[in-house]
C-alpha cells in the first residue's frame, strides 16, 4: 500500500509540473538592480514563480551575497536567477530576445503601471531598496513606470511594488489566454521537467557531463541500454 501511495503520489507531482510548465511566460521577466536584501529577493523570486515567470536577473555591483543567500533559502529552486555585474550586460541580452525594458521609477515621464501592455515582451527593471535605481538602469531603459500612491510614504517596498506590477502582467496575460497554452520551447520545457521531477539527480548528470535521459507521459525515465547513470 505504501508503494501504491508513494507511485501515485509521484504521478500527480508530474501533472503539476507539467501544468506550472505549461503556464511559464517565458517573455515576462524582472531585473533586479543591486537589490541586496535577501528577504526581499526571495520575496520578488516567489512572486515571479507565482506568476509563472522561469528567469529572472539580478545586477551585483558590489556583492553577491544576498543574492546567494536568497537562492540557498529555496525560492531559487523553481527560477533561474541569472546574475550580472553590470546593467549594460542585462539589458543587451533581453533586447536580444525582443524585450521591452521598463524601469519602476517614480520619475517625471513615467506612466501609470496599469497603462502598460504586459502582453508584449516586457522586462521589469526595480531598484535597490535604499538607493533606488541606478542613473544608468534609467537612463538606458525604454520606459518609466510607477504605481501612484497616496498616503505620506510615496513608495512601496521594492518587493511588494513588485508584485503589484506582475499581478497587473498576470491579469492582462490571463485575460489574452497567454496562460492557456504551453509557451516555452520544446526542449526548454523538457530540460525542466527533469529537473523539477529529479532534482538529485541533476547534479550527477552535470558532474558526469550526460545529457538528461528522456521522461515518458508519467515521468519516469525512458530505458536506454548506453545510459551510463542509474536515475532513481
Amino acid at each position: 500500500k505504501v508503494r501504491i501511495r508513494n507511485e501515485t503520489n509521484k504521478k500527480k507531482r508530474f501533472r503539476m509540473i507539467k501544468a506550472v510548465l505549461d503556464r511559464r511566460q517565458p517573455d515576462l521577466t524582472v531585473v533586479m538592480d543591486n537589490v541586496h536584501k535577501s528577504h526581499n529577493l526571495a520575496a520578488i523570486l516567489r512572486s515571479c514563480d507565482a506568476i509563472g515567470i522561469p528567469t529572472i536577473h539580478a545586477v551585483a555591483y558590489h556583492d553577491q551575497i544576498g543574492v546567494r543567500r536568497a537562492a540557498s533559502s529555496g525560492s531559487h529552486k523553481w527560477v533561474d536567477l541569472t546574475i550580472h555585474k553590470r546593467i549594460e550586460t542585462a539589458y543587451k541580452i533581453l533586447r536580444d530576445r525582443g524585450q521591452r525594458i521598463l524601469v519602476a521609477h517614480p520619475g517625471p515621464g513615467g506612466q501609470d503601471f496599469r497603462s502598460v501592455d504586459y502582453t508584449q515582451p516586457t522586462a521589469v527593471v526595480v531598484g535597490a531598496e535604499m538607493d533606488g535605481l541606478s542613473e544608468k538602469a534609467v537612463t538606458l531603459a525604454d520606459g518609466c513606470i510607477l504605481i501612484p500612491t497616496y498616503g505620506m510614504v510615496d513608495s512601496l517596498n521594492v518587493s511588494v511594488a513588485t508584485a503589484v506590477i506582475l499581478f497587473e502582467a498576470h491579469r492582462q496575460r490571463q485575460d489574452a489566454g497567454m496562460y492557456d497554452h504551453p509557451r516555452l520551447d520544446p526542449d526548454t520545457r523538457q530540460r525542466l521537467l527533469f529537473e523539477y521531477t529529479y532534482p538529485t539527480a541533476v547534479a550527477r548528470c552535470k558532474k558526469s557531463g550526460i545529457p538528461y535521459p528522456k521522461l515518458d507521459d508519467d515521468g519516469e525515465v525512458i530505458p536506454a541500454p548506453d545510459y551510463p547513470l542509474e536515475i532513481p
